[in-house]
């Protein structure tokens, strides 16, 4: 299923690559396609293919790259780990990426680590774009249709079937002529330096921290009102990461996260019980049945004081909008007078409101301001947030208006 309608006659689709590329998977291929972008021109255009939801982590298993003059080539990680030969072949030239959110650590793992970027994706979302996909933008910006039918398909396979490296190779076919029709568009809008500060807080910024008891993400755990099940709860989710990691499989596909929480509801005493659960009865789960009773008797014989608390360890900084009515109305009466602003200003300049200023710096602000507001202090208070200098500029006197009106 593509995601263009097949009926709109002014989309071409985009059925084929200009030069179909197999599979590099040798040192001497590799050393043909660093000597090929030693020669080509221009940006390189790059994407990389996981297998989210069948192996465990995010490991890559497909890295594409196309030049000018060089053509694509579709190189095969697992057996090439090491690609900075790219780096050396290309210099500080720019590559062009669509969500480089995504790929950006999956190419660095591999030692490709570009000295500048252009994400297509986060363009197109600067410039007001409602749909920010690269079909829907690769459509609406150069009328060509791009079909996705193969973007969640198990990329560990090998060999890897032929329509998948088609499609590989033609998600890069025509982003680095995106590139440039977005960047014309950016500069026509006066939106040529956001962009730019942004592409290089994406390319520079460090990695998530890891988050605090993970297993607390497990859907539907926050129905429970019990630590006992909690613990549950926690001990099926370390088992079942623990078999995932060993077999390098997808969490999700040794025990799903309703399986999790049917068993921390009805918390069986034996395996018998245990299969019994629908959630538990298919041939997988009755074969590791003694594997995840084992985990729930280690939770139900918990002492009472190592038990989890209902509530995952605080974070720093504010609590959720929702309770600052109650816990701090003057804050709660700045935030619903800043969000206003914030989604006026978003419309005006056709920008969603997110990208604008990221949410949590917005809540920060008001629930802890300044002592005196001014343009500099909120500038200050936004920089310490990461802010850009382009949302400085843009955002820190209104927003100082705004929070002294309310104070």
């Amino acid at each position: 299923m593509t995601e263009l309608p097949a009926e709109n006659p002014a989309v071409t689709p985009l059925t084929k690559p200009s030069n179909p590329a197999s599979v590099v998977d040798s040192g001497s291929g590799l050393a043909r396609v660093v000597a090929a972008f030693l020669g080509g021109t221009g940006p390189i255009a790059a994407d990389c293919e996981r297998a989210s939801g069948y192996r465990y982590g995010q490991a890559t298993y497909l890295v594409q790259l196309r030049r000018a003059g060089a053509g694509t080539a579709l190189i095969d990680p697992t057996l090439l780990p090491n690609l900075s030969a790219i780096m050396d072949a290309v210099g500080d030239e720019e590559f062009v990426l669509h969500a480089a959110s995504q790929d950006l650590p999956g190419l660095a793992d591999h030692g490709i680590r570009p000295a500048r970027i252009f994400d297509t994706e986060l363009a197109a979302r600067l410039l007001g774009m409602e749909r920010v996909g690269l079909a829907a933008v690769v459509s609406d910006v150069l009328g060509l249709g791009l079909a996705k039918e193969h973007s969640a398909v198990d990329w560990s396979t090998r060999p890897l079937p032929e329509d998948w490296l088609l499609y590989a190779a033609l998600d890069v076919e025509v982003l680095i002529e995106l590139r440039d029709a977005l960047a014309q568009r950016l500069q026509a809008a006066g939106k040529a330096d956001w962009a730019a500060q942004e592409f290089e807080y994406l390319r520079t910024a460090p990695p998530p921290p890891p988050k605090p008891d993970p297993w607390r993400k497990v859907t539907g755990t926050s129905a429970l009102r019990d630590q006992r099940r909690m613990a549950v709860v926690k001990a099926l989710w370390e088992a079942r990461d623990y078999s995932a990691r060993s077999r390098d499989i997808a969490p999700g596909r040794v025990l799903p996260d309703r399986a999790i929480l049917a068993a921390a509801t009805a918390l069986p005493r034996n395996t018998g019980q245990l299969i019994q659960l629908p959630e538990f009865a298919g041939k997988g789960q009755r074969r590791r049945a003694t594997q995840w009773q084992r985990a729930i008797d280690k939770a139900m014989r918990l002492p009472e004081d190592l038990l989890p608390p209902l509530r995952g360890p605080g974070t720093e900084g504010p609590p959720q909008p929702r309770m600052w009515i109650d816990r701090n109305p003057e804050a709660a009466e700045r935030l619903a007078a800043a969000k206003e602003f914030m989604a006026a200003s978003a419309a005006e300049l056709a920008v969603p409101v997110e990208n604008l200023l990221q949410p949590d710096a917005l809540r920060r602000l008001c629930w802890t301001p300044p002592v005196k507001i001014t343009p500099d202090t909120v500038g200050e208070a936004l920089a310490e947030r990461n802010a850009r200098e382009w949302q400085m500029t843009l955002l820190a006197a209104p927003l100082a208006k705004v929070l002294n009106a309310v104070t």
